[in-house]
């Protein structure tokens, strides 16, 4: 068994982290407090070639597996955790598209985000419907040739700088199995009835848009349906197969964010005429964060080699996005711990690491959601 990464691969991971480390830091702080993004930061990472690597070739990607991208992920995550998710979730998806779209809905997608001409976004969460999707109540209905929609949305990643949506709708609501009642739905943005509203307040990673979104009456052509009809409750745990292990990405790269920062703080300040990093109190914190890291990285690793197999193996990815994001709320907490009450306050790093980190225990499965499926395999 060969735990190495190939040339290719470590010539990404560098890649990408001078880049993060040349474009991020001098932004950060003002991206965080003002809930704001530079496009043009974006724009500049696709033309790099790190957005949408996963995207196949014959739709302007450069067709690397999702380990490559988880790869990106981190190294991004590692500078800052908000520009990352601004730069990456661009593609947010880009996946699904991939697995179901039509030949047509992939072409008119899938180059733009590689090029920096159009952003994806995903709306699943509703008001009254988070961790039960089927409980959502955003209705598509046919009508002359057309799919007419009518509900509304929240916490949409690129709600208000996406070109298209993936929304999933109930479309088939007298259906007795409650996985059979919806389909997702390609909307473009451009059309009456699609209202997108910023949501401010957010805790962390405020560089990355999130929206509300209003659906009132918005007509799309029947051909817009991802998939088959009624399926959309399967395509959707078959996209969060593939999106879950970038969560890992991100909460890996934000542990070691934490790890690092907490490194070099622990070795500069001293109290008691010594480094703080001198005391075996301060060292088992770091040996800990070190090896939950370490842990996390080889879950996700195997979890996407797998899946770029063609192996998709429900309960590990489903254990290594729970553990990797509980690993990184475990490291942000210590690494403020550390710092005592310099970690208070929003010059140091680590505070707004402890604000990011939460999120990843709650999107795209709550912690509590992938527990219940690494039980559900293992009892039958």
């Amino acid at each position: 068994m060969d735990f190495t990464l190939s040339k290719e691969q470590k010539d990404i991971v560098k890649a990408a982290r001078e880049f993060a480390e040349g474009e991020f830091p001098d932004v950060a702080m003002e991206f965080d407090r003002n809930e704001t993004f530079d496009l043009g930061l974006w724009k500049k990472a696709c033309e790099l070639g790190f957005v949408g690597v996963f995207i196949p070739e014959e739709y302007g990607g450069l067709g690397y597996g999702f380990l490559e991208h988880c790869l990106i992920t981190e190294e991004f995550w590692a500078v800052d955790p908000g520009i990352g998710q601004a730069v990456l979730s661009t593609t947010f998806g880009a996946e699904l598209l991939g697995l179901f779209g039509s030949e047509q809905q992939k072409n008119l997608v899938l180059p733009s985000l590689v090029t920096g001409e159009g952003i994806l976004a995903t709306a699943i969460t509703e008001p009254d419907a988070g961790s039960d999707v089927t409980s959502a109540t955003t209705t598509a209905v046919k009508e002359q040739g057309e799919w007419v929609i009518n509900g509304s949305k929240m916490f949409i990643t690129n709600g208000n700088l996406a070109k298209h949506v993936l929304v999933f709708c109930l479309t088939n609501p007298e259906n007795p199995s409650r996985h059979g009642r919806h389909s997702f739905i390609l909307v473009p943005t451009d059309i009456p009835g699609y209202e997108a509203t910023k949501m401010h307040g957010k805790l962390g990673t405020r560089a990355s848009d999130t929206a509300e979104i209003s659906l009132v009456n918005v007509r799309v052509p029947l051909e817009n349906l991802v998939g088959e009809e009624g399926n959309g409750f399967r395509e959707l745990m078959a996209f969060f197969n593939r999106t879950r292990l970038h969560i890992c990405a991100q909460a890996v790269g934000l542990g070691r964010a934490a790890l690092e920062e907490s490194i070099r703080h622990t070795k500069e300040r001293r109290q008691f005429n010594a480094p703080l990093a001198s005391f075996q109190v301060t060292q088992f914190k770091l040996a800990e964060m070190a090896t939950w890291i370490r842990a996390a990285r080889n879950l996700y690793y195997e979890a996407a080699w797998c899946a770029d197999q063609g192996k998709i193996d429900h309960a590990l990815i489903a254990m290594a996005k729970w553990f990797s994001a509980e690993m990184a709320v475990r490291c942000a907490d210590e690494a403020v711990q550390m710092h005592g009450g310099y970690g208070y306050f929003d010059e140091y790093k680590v505070q707004r690491l402890y604000r990011d980190v939460k999120i990843l225990e709650i999107y795209e499965g709550t912690k509590e959601m992938e527990k219940t499926i690494v039980a559900r395999s293992i009892l039958g």
